[in-house]
This record gives C-alpha cells, structure tokens and sequence, in this order.
C-alpha cells in the first residue's frame, strides 16, 4: 500500500525559487502546487487544499504577512502548516509559540531545499501525532 505525501502549496513571485523547491518537494515524492503571487496563492489554497503552505515575505500584488493571515481565516478547522519564507533574516529555522506575521514558522530562504523538506516533514509528523493525541 502506497502512503499518501502531504500536498504542498509553494507561493513566490521568483520563478527559479519555486522550480528549485517544487523539485525538491517532488523528487521526496510531494504532490506540489505552486503559485506565484498571494492572490493566485490563496485562490489555489481554496481550490487545491494543501497540507502544507510555504509563502514568500515579499510579493507583488498581496505580501506573504497578508497571504498567511488571509489562509488561516479560511481555513477553518483544517489549519494548513504554514511557513513564511524570508531573505529578511538570516537565523535559523525558527517556530514562535503564537503565530507570528501569519505563519507559526518562519524559514530563511537561504536554508538549503532539502533541509526546508526536512522541517516539513518534521512539522507534518508532530501535526498528525497532536490530532492523534489530542
């Protein structure tokens, strides 16, 4: 029996950064998504419910801040992961207690593909234990 992956949904307005993360997603057996501005992004949230929603900061047309916070209204129960990515800072991967600017996580995009897979899996498993468990 083949385990179903969560499906991901990729927005960013930089074309070479989605194609480079969108294969990553795909090539660890992802279905993906990908938008790229938070206007198509949270039309293609609505229409393709993704597990997972990675967001750019800074878009045209809606920021990642409003694109997250306009997600997590319509989501309802069903509360995607949601990250945001940003070339504002360059920590570490972090995770705030209560959501902040939208997302919960907030990932540099400096961090490797890979290493952003690696976090989406960590944060999918913790998800499915605590409604489990809940």
């Amino acid at each position: 029996m083949e385990v179903r992956r969560a499906k991901i949904l990729i927005i960013d307005d930089y074309p070479f950064f989605l194609k480079i993360l969108s294969d990553v997603f795909r090539d660890n057996a992802y279905s993906v998504v990908t938008a790229d501005n938070g206007v198509s992004g949270i039309r293609t949230f609505l229409d393709e419910t993704p597990d997972v929603v990675i967001v750019d900061l800074v878009m045209p047309k809606l920021g990642g801040v409003s694109t997250c916070l306009e997600i997590r209204r319509l989501c309802g129960d069903n509360e995607p992961v949601l990250i945001l990515l940003t070339s504002m800072f360059r920590g570490s991967p972090h995770e705030h207690e209560m959501p902040e600017m939208g997302a919960r996580v907030h990932i540099p995009k400096s961090t490797k593909p890979l290493d952003i897979v690696i976090i989406v899996e960590q944060l999918l498993e913790r998800k499915k234990y605590f409604s489990s468990n809940g």
